[in-house]
């Protein structure tokens, strides 16, 4: 299939860009890399079946061949991200919305429409079901990226109901994994950059609220099913791991699996309204999709940490005494992390 990803450069979209080029499908990737990186598809630029469109979909889209299937992934996702683009965060989910939503109307193509386990907002219902209709300020300091999910959400199905759009949302709750930006502030990268430069672990709050971590690979697994499932225009679906844990434990946990010593400190939210529980139901995408995530956290968060160290340059040996005996495990998956990097392109 031919195939477009708006946000294709961001950490979620070079993984997509990856898989669905390991299928032989023809992707073409659209970024403004406002917030996604060049870096994180650069290997795949000489590829017949990669294209890359640096554009904002805020404005009108250039020519393009036909399509079967667009991934709306277009939009900053982290607090400094939309809180340093709030206005071009709101557009690139209305506006945005509307420019492809018109374009799969042409191409009678399948959209996948990425939301967020933000528009529940600070939930007063736990877990978050996919029915519950959120907790959500309109004018709050996340409102800019809340609200714009919501609107998103919305414009996908009024092109569904009205025009007939094979239109399909996800709700994607916090994601972590290799080829995520270092700076992008958000609760994992933060804990395993201030590790590794041996700072001290910034907990906002009390550590007391909950987050539930999903694996990179394992939602670009969801995904694919989602945007794939057979009669299910319209279908919204959570996508992320009900492992519910502390902001606090992961970052135990993170200082441990660094071998580090960091002093753990507290302080006020860098944005208000923080929610302060978050897990998915995912009931409804065990049965209609047949997904549940499969990564478990200690393998995951090894392999974000082994990226992260190669992106900061701090090597690890496995016999060096300072970094703790959390460096043979890190050790050990350095040589996967390269391997996988080092795969050839497809032709």
């Amino acid at each position: 299939m031919r195939i477009l990803i708006a946000g294709g450069a961001g950490m979620i979209g070079s993984h997509l860009c990856e898989r669905l080029i390991m299928e032989e499908h023809s992707v073409i990737c659209m970024d403004n890399l406002s917030t996604g990186r060049i870096e994180n598809v650069r290997r795949w630029l000489d590829n017949p079946l990669f294209t890359f469109i640096q554009h904002d979909i805020i404005e009108e889209l250039p020519a393009l061949p036909k399509l079967d299937r667009i991934f709306h992934l277009a939009s900053p996702a982290s607090p400094p991200g939309f809180v340093r683009l709030p206005i071009e965060t709101l557009r690139v989910n209305s506006e945005g919305s509307y420019r492809l939503l018109r374009l799969a109307q042409k191409d009678g193509a399948r959209l996948l429409y990425s939301s967020t386990s933000e528009a529940y907002g600070d939930p007063l219902e736990h877990p978050q079901r996919e029915e519950y209709r959120g907790n959500v300020s309109s004018i709050g300091p996340r409102s800019m990226y809340d609200e714009a999910k919501r609107f998103g959400e919305a414009m996908a199905m009024a092109f569904m109901r009205t025009h007939g759009v094979d239109s399909r949302i996800v709700r994607i709750f916090n994601t972590y994994g290799p080829q995520c930006d270092p700076y992008d502030g958000r609760l994992v990268v933060n804990f395993i950059v201030q590790a590794l430069k041996e700072q001290p672990l910034t907990v906002y709050g009390d550590g007391r609220q909950t987050r539930s971590l999903c694996y990179v690979s394992d939602l670009v697994d969801g995904l694919m099913r989602a945007i794939e499932a057979n009669n299910w225009p319209g279908g919204v679906v959570n996508l992320g791991n009900p492992d519910e844990q502390t902001v606090l434990r992961f970052a135990e946990i993170i200082r441990e699996l660094t071998g580090r010593h960091s002093e753990i400190v507290f302080t006020d939210p860098a944005v208000g309204d923080d929610p302060q529980r978050r897990r998915p139901d995912i009931t409804r995408a065990r049965a209609a999709l047949g997904w549940e995530p499969k990564i478990q956290l200690h393998e995951g968060l090894l392999r974000t940490i082994q990226y992260l160290r190669n992106e900061l340059g701090i090597h690890v040996s496995k016999n060096d005494p300072k970094n703790g005996v959390a460096n043979g495990r890190i050790a050990d998956v350095a040589a996967e992390v390269a391997a996988a990097h080092a795969r050839p392109n497809v032709h």
